[in-house]
């Protein structure tokens, strides 16, 4: 733990404990993100799915390099990350990714990516606005920015593939 980073926030005004509740759910989101489409990238079938597979991958990778970046952010201010998996569940924002039962129809799966980036769009930007709020912790600001410029791009990426 830093303990002079969570001094320096703490007399900046942030409720500390607050922001690494909230901190602790969007990890939990990252870790629930990752699994669906790591899954979804293996079970994909259809005469497009190798591409569509590959951009799931590639999308999958950030959502566990998001996961870190809330872990350490979360351990700097003196929490600690879950330790149960199960507890990710019962935590999350979004705690699903509604995996169609089809997954030969890509169009539904691509949705489901859809609708779970969306989810992600409006926790960060629930973060961002709470801390533009207080404008006292421009390291959590640097990671929730950086991480929700990114799911913007995710759901981009498959509104494109999707055709929209």
């Amino acid at each position: 733990m830093g303990k002079k980073g969570r001094e320096v926030v703490e007399k900046a005004g942030v409720k500390v404990d607050e922001l690494i509740e909230m901190l602790k759910k969007a990890y939990a989101d990252e870790w629930i993100a990752f699994y669906y489409y790591t899954l979804l990238a293996k079970i994909v079938k259809g005469f497009e799915s190798p591409a569509i597979a590959s951009k799931i991958e590639e999308i999958a990778k950030e959502e566990l390099e998001h996961q870190d970046e809330l872990a350490d952010r979360i351990i700097q201010l003196g929490g600690e990350p879950p330790r149960r998996f199960e507890d990710l569940v019962k935590i999350a924002n979004c705690p699903y990714v509604k995996v169609p039962e089809n997954v030969g129809d890509l169009k539904a799966v691509v949705k489901a990516i859809i609708e779970a980036e969306g989810c992600a769009i409006e926790v960060y930007n629930k973060i961002l606005n709470w801390l533009m709020s207080i404008k006292n912790d421009p390291v959590t600001f640097h990671i929730i920015r950086h991480i929700l410029q990114e799911e913007v791009e995710h759901e981009d990426l498959f509104e494109t593939i999707l055709g929209e």
